[in-house]
C-alpha cells in the first residue's frame, strides 16, 4: 500500500470522495436511461469513447475504462473523469389495418393502426470514474455508470382498453477495479454491483395470458439488485500496436417481484454477458486508429430472449411469468466499432468514429417490441478534447443514429402489419481532472 504525502493531496482525496457520492446520487437516482443502441447497451462510456464510436478496448486513456477494459487503467494517471449526456431517442411504430374485427372475432386484439410515437425525447445519462495509482504498475479505480435500458411512453392505450402503454427500465452500476502492468501485459478486474428499476403501464390486455395478473402491469417502479465481474487484458504487441480483450459476466439480479406475472422465470431479468476484442494502432505519434468487435449474449436471458409466440402455449409453459413465458425475442448480436483520434496540437485533440450493430429484433417479434424498439444499427460519432490547463481537459462528443426499422405482423390482430422504428441524437459534455501526486507516492510505514 502507498500513501501520497501533503495536505493538498489529502484535500483532493476528500473532494474526490464527495464527488463520487454526488455521482452515485445522479447515477442511481436521476438517470432514466432510455438507451437502445447496441440493443440496450451503451455504445460507449464517457465523452472520449462516445466520440470514437465506442472503440478503444485496446486504448484506455482515462478512468472511464473501468466500464470498458479495466486492464488499460494500469496506464492512467490519478484523475476524476465525469460526463453527462443528453440522449434523444425518437421511437415509435406504424400499423396497418387489422386483419380481424374485435366485435365479431373472439381473441382479436389489434394494436391501434396508424403512426404512433413515444413521448419523452431527452434523457440525462451521467457517468463518473476515479483512478488512484497505488504504485508505478498498479492502479485502483471506482466507477459509476449506466449500462442501458428501455423506455417507451405512448400517450394512448396500445395493449389496454383504458391506460396509456409503456415501459421504463433503468440500469445503474457501481464498480471497483484493480489494474496491474507486467511488462507488455496489463490486466484488470472490476467487480460490479448493479441496480435495476422497472415499471410497466397499460399492459392489462395481457391479463388472460399471465400466471399472476396482479403482478403484470401498473405496479409503479420495482427494483432488483445483483452483481457480476468485468475483466480484461491488454498486450503491447509492438511499439505503437496494442491488443485488448475484455468482457463482463452475466450479472445475476434479484427478481422483479412486482412484475413476476410479466417476465419469464417469475420476474427474472438478468443482465447479459458480453465480450469485446480490439486493436489500436498508432499510425503516427499523434494519430491512433482503433477497431473493436463485440458480442452481446442477449439470447441467454429468458425474459429477453423467449419469443413472443410462446404466448400461444398458454395455458401452459408459455404463459407470461412461466419459465417458458413469452418475452421480447431478442437474439445475440455482433457489434463492430471504428475510431480515430488525432492530436492536432498541444491543446486540441479531434476524434471521430462509426459503429454498426445487428438488430436483436426479428420480424416475428415486432408486436412486443413496440415497447422496446431497439432496432438502430448505425452510429456516426465525433468530438474533441480541449486541454484547458495542465490539470483540466474539457471534452465533447456528438452521436447521430439514422433511422432503422423492423417490419412484421401482429398475430393478435389477424396478422396486422406492424413496423417499429427508431432514430437517435446524443450530445455529451465531460471533463478530466488530473489530480497529480503520482511522484509523491511512498510505502506506508
Amino acid at each position: 500500500m502507498f500513501e501520497a504525502k501533503g495536505t493538498g493531496v489529502r484535500r483532493r482525496a476528500l473532494t474526490v470522495a464527495l464527488t463520487l457520492m454526488a455521482g452515485s446520487a445522479l447515477s442511481l437516482g436521476l438517470t432514466t436511461d432510455a438507451k437502445a443502441t447496441d440493443g440496450y447497451f451503451q455504445d460507449g462510456y464517457g465523452a472520449r469513447q462516445k466520440a470514437l464510436g465506442g472503440a478503444g478496448v485496446a486504448d484506455t486513456r482515462d478512468a472511464t475504462g473501468i466500464a470498458n477494459n479495466p486492464a488499460g487503467l494500469a496506464d492512467v494517471d490519478n484523475q476524476v473523469t465525469g460526463a453527462i449526456s443528453a440522449f434523444g431517442p425518437i421511437r415509435g411504430y406504424e400499423a396497418g389495418a387489422p386483419g380481424c374485427d374485435p366485435a365479431t372475432t373472439p381473441g382479436c386484439a389489434p394494436v391501434p393502426p396508424g403512426k404512433h410515437g413515444s413521448d419523452r425525447h431527452v434523457f440525462p445519462v451521467p457517468n463518473l470514474a476515479y483512478t488512484r495509482r497505488i504504485d508505478a504498475d498498479t492502479v485502483f479505480a471506482l466507477g459509476l455508470y449506466g449500462n442501458g435500458g428501455m423506455n417507451t411512453t405512448y400517450p394512448e392505450p396500445i395493449f389496454s382498453q383504458t391506460k396509456d402503454s409503456g415501459v421504463d427500465l433503468t440500469q445503474a452500476f457501481v464498480s471497483a477495479a484493480i489494474a496491474h502492468r507486467m511488462g507488455r501485459f496489463s490486466f484488470g478486474f472490476a467487480p460490479v454491483f448493479a441496480v435495476q428499476a422497472f415499471e410497466a403501464t397499460g399492459l392489462d390486455g395481457f391479463q388472460p395470458f399471465s400466471t399472476d395478473p396482479s403482478s403484470l402491469s401498473d405496479n409503479e417502479h420495482d427494483f432488483s439488485y445483483g452483481g457480476g465481474i468485468r475483466a480484461g487484458i491488454q498486450y503491447d504487441l509492438m511499439d505503437g500496436v496494442r491488443l485488448g480483450v475484455a468482457g463482463n459476466s452475466r450479472i445475476y439480479m434479484s427478481k422483479f417481484d412486482d412484475y413476476r406475472g410479466l417476465f419469464a422465470e417469475q420476474g427474472d431479468f438478468d443482465i447479459p454477458a458480453s465480450i469485446t476484442a480490439g486493436v489500436a494502432i498508432d499510425v503516427k505519434p499523434n494519430l491512433t486508429v482503433m477497431f473493436d468487435y463485440k458480442h452481446i449474449f442477449y439470447g441467454d436471458v429468458a425474459s429477453i430472449a423467449n419469443p413472443q409466440s410462446n404466448i400461444f402455449n398458454c395455458p401452459g409453459s408459455g404463459c407470461l411469468g412461466n419459465d417458458g413465458g413469452a418475452g421480447f425475442g431478442w437474439h445475440d448480436i455482433n457489434v463492430f466499432k471504428f475510431g480515430v483520434e488525432w492530436q492536432a496540437d498541444d491543446r486540441w485533440t479531434l476524434r471521430a468514429g462509426y459503429s454498426y450493430n445487428e438488430s436483436p429484433i426479428k420480424s416475428p417479434d415486432v408486436t412486443f417490441n413496440i415497447l422496446a424498439p431497439g432496432v438502430v444499427k448505425h452510429h456516426i460519432t465525433g468530438g474533441f478534447k480541449y486541454k484547458w490547463s495542465d490539470d483540466l481537459d474539457l471534452e465533447f462528443a456528438g452521436v447521430y443514429v439514422p433511422e432503422s426499422s423492423v417490419s412484421g405482423f401482429d398475430p393478435f390482430g389477424g396478422n396486422q402489419p406492424v413496423e417499429i422504428k427508431m432514430h437517435q441524437y446524443e450530445a455529451t459534455v465531460g471533463a478530466v481532472w488530473h489530480l497529480g501526486g503520482e511522484e509523491q507516492l511512498e510505502p506506508l510505514k
